[in-house]
């Protein structure tokens, strides 16, 4: 009933203990977190943000002090306050950290301290309430770059069952944060930002989908009114798990303001027999003066994890949008060649390749190479493809069967379902059990089998449908919690065995965007829409949370497959560079002309690699309505690329100036615009005089003043690159 690294003890690393301070300061990063430890009621968060320089027992006494609620007419004596584990038994009547019972009694919890440790960015707080006869462990973690990592398991030190409804943590923000951002979204449209302002009460954004879903809040935040990503104080968390969650912002009657995040447990899911514990995932919360500094604080920390990729990330093409179900050997051999062409290094192989799958209506779950279509297996291909210096990778739908699929037939058991019938279907499919230790054994054997006999660098992990009614069987138990786990255990598995292997999470696109997943994982897919304006919003988002070199972005098709619409190969492709750049087209429909532009762009992006793995992401308020402005800085500022993208057209005609953030105010750059394919501005259009005249100017001016942007038709984009010349 745990997640992964739970444990009621310590982590291994120099924790200490001692005297027990009134007030425990944790910092790290920029950020501080102050505890009051003889709060009423339990612990309390006092402050989450900024450092704090003063850091006295005496200062940090007096911040205590000064955060006790006063009491007040018509209240409790005690004006309940948000402590670490608020309950109603402690007066609290916000939304509670913990909720449960023992068969309907026995819901009452209220903890007290009772160990402490610490070493100065960690603390574990040991909470115990001997007349609920439960145990709790509080988990306060700030990582390098400041990020604030909680986590709250809870265990049953009783004699019968206790069933955990809720466990969540909260993090305090200040009370002038009165805005929220979250986002909402869909199918090929995930991802898309929503503001209100944060009034009293609760705002709640849940998913249910048995995966985050492509309409989940992958960050909430909370900020000062009007925050943007250059300004404004700004705080956010984010629950790092795959599975069902719960995120709210509440603000009460009583002057308490904060976030909150954890799983959301279906009913009976989470039964605790005596001894067992629960653990809920981490949620993480981060802060700055504007979305791009909070960024920040993700980026930096995922990127100093041991297991972050390290190698310069491959340009891959995915043949999915090349050929769907169209399989055969001279046609895709053709495209290898197409690919390695241009400068290719990853070439995947995308749905259809197992047995009897020859539409998205059948095969899943019998994963065995396609003898019909295949007679010699995928080996010719995979030689083929490495002959030409190229990896080979391959799609993979590990979780799920179709309903005709000798698997399916021969276990129909080992389906998720809560009834008899089987829930409603989705793209002709449903879910595995994968906590059902025949299902998982099966599925890890056919990995196992399938990675050992070919040469595999990658498997393009897909998840194309919602969990619904997912449980064990007719009169189960709920699943989600479980299966999720079982994903997490499989593919960890498949990591250990399997050195160098390459995974990344696709689910319908962005439906499963989450650190819980990532912290395991090497990209995600960000979308199924390969639309360069559309994926504007989404990938902007999405980077919110996950380092671009984690984001799969594709140039596409001179008209997008999920949209329609025909855009040129320049602004699908300067769309596509501040990530991890791929193709999703048939390259062997394009003449010799579009594919050298298309080798160029491709030299561009593996010249630029070790800048998008390692830079700071900047995306520019304020800009005119029509026009998108970001870009990527050098982590020492000696260089930078920004994109001026044309969405539509603009009021001003030419355009007003655009500013370039980010970069060291005293020094000076060489601005000039990157065109990789030759192409430039309509000729009816005067030519823009600081690309061909070069300009210098200093980090300070092209942050507060900027330049006049190219004139550009709607949907086109110009990559501009800044180098330090002094």
């Amino acid at each position: 009933m745990t997640h992964p690294d739970a444990s009621l003890d310590a982590e291994h690393s120099p924790l200490f203990t001692g005297s027990r301070p009134a007030v425990l300061h944790l910092h790290r990063g920029g950020t501080s977190v102050v505890v009051d430890l003889e709060a009423e009621g339990g612990p309390a968060i006092v402050h989450w943000g900024e450092e704090l320089v003063d850091s006295t027992a005496e200062s940090l006494a007096g911040l205590a002090v000064a955060a006790r609620p006063q009491r007040v007419s018509g209240n409790l004596d005690a004006t309940p306050r948000l402590t670490v584990v608020a309950t109603a038994a402690g007066g609290w009547l916000g939304t509670p950290a913990l909720e449960g019972h023992r068969s309907g009694a026995g819901f009452s919890a209220l903890f007290e301290v009772a160990g402490v440790q610490s070493n100065g960015h960690r603390a574990v707080l040991a909470l115990v309430d001997a007349e609920a006869r439960l145990a709790a462990q509080v988990e306060l973690r700030i990582g390098e770059s400041g990020l604030f990592h909680q986590r709250l398991t809870v265990r049953n030190a009783g004699e019968t069952a206790y069933t955990v409804q809720t466990l969540q943590l909260a993090f305090p923000v200040p009370w002038d944060a009165t805005e929220l951002l979250d986002t909402t979204g869909h199918h090929l449209r995930e991802r898309a930002p929503q503001r209100h302002a944060f009034t009293f009460g609760s705002h709640v954004r849940e998913s249910r989908r048995g995966r985050p879903g492509a309409d989940a809040s992958l960050l909430l935040a909370a900020g000062r009114p009007g925050f943007g990503f250059e300004t404004g104080r700004v705080h956010g968390i984010h629950v790092a798990w795959s599975g069902n969650h719960r995120l709210l912002a509440e603000r009460t009657v009583t002057g308490e303001s904060f976030l909150m995040g954890g799983e959301l447990l279906s009913p009976g899911e989470a039964i605790l027999e005596p001894g067992a514990s629960l653990a809920s995932p981490w949620v993480i919360g981060s802060w700055g003066d504007g979305l791009t500094e909070l960024s920040h604080r993700f980026h930096d920390e995922w990127r100093s994890r041991p297991q972050h990729p390290r190698r310069p990330r491959p340009v891959t093409l995915n043949t999915w949008e090349a050929v769907y179900f169209d399989h055969s050997l001279e046609k895709l051999t053709e495209l290898a060649d197409a690919a390695a062409s241009v400068g290719v290094e990853r070439f995947v192989l995308d749905d259809g390749w197992f047995a009897g799958r020859r539409d998205d209506t059948r095969g899943l779950g019998d994963w065995y190479v396609d003898a019909t279509v295949w007679p010699d297996g995928l080996h010719p291909l995979i030689t083929h493809v490495r002959s030409l210096g190229m990896e080979f990778g391959l799609w993979v739908e590990p979780e799920m069967v179709n309903p005709d699929s000798e698997l399916a037939r021969s276990h129909p058991d080992w389906i998720l379902r809560g009834r008899l019938a089987l829930p409603p279907s989705a793209r002709q499919q449903q879910v595995l059990d994968l906590a059902h230790p025949e299902a998982y054994a099966y599925i890890a054997e056919r990995l196992h089998a399938i990675l050992e006999e070919h040469e595999i660098a990658y498997l393009k992990w897909d998840h194309n449908r919602d969990l619904v009614d997912a449980g064990s069987g007719p009169e189960g138990v709920a699943r989600v919690h479980a299966h999720t786990l079982a994903v997490y255990r499989l593919i960890d598995e498949l990591k250990a065995a399997h050195p160098g292997l390459e995974i990344e999470s696709c689910a319908s696109g962005g439906a499963r965007v989450d650190l819980g997943i990532l912290d395991r994982t090497d990209r995600v897919w960000t979308s199924d829409s390969l639309d360069p304006l559309e994926r504007l919003a989404n990938q902007r988002y999405t980077a919110l949370v996950v380092p671009p070199e984690m984001l799969g972005m594709h140039l596409t098709s001179p008209v997008v497959h999920s949209s329609g619409r025909a855009v040129g190969l320049d602004l699908s492709a300067a769309v596509a560079l501040f990530g991890h750049f791929g193709i999703e087209w048939d390259l062997t429909s394009a003449d010799d002309d579009t594919r050298a532009r298309v080798a160029a762009w491709i030299a561009v992006a593996k010249r630029i690699r070790p800048l998008i793995a390692t830079g700071r992401t900047i995306d520019v308020d304020g800009t005119e309505p029509g026009i998108d402005v970001r870009g990527i800085v050098a982590a020492d500022a000696a260089s930078a690329l920004f994109t001026i993208t044309q969405a539509e057209t603009s009021a001003a005609y030419p355009a007003g100036r655009v500013r370039m953030p980010g970069l060291d105010a005293a020094r000076r750059y060489r601005v000039a615009v990157l065109s990789p394919s030759g192409e430039h501005a309509d000729a009816a259009q005067s030519v823009l005089e600081w690309t061909t005249f070069p300009t210098v100017m200093s980090g300070r001016e092209l942050a507060t003043i900027g330049v006049r942007p190219p004139v550009q038709l709607p949907q086109h984009s110009t990559v501009v690159e800044l180098t330090a010349v002094s």
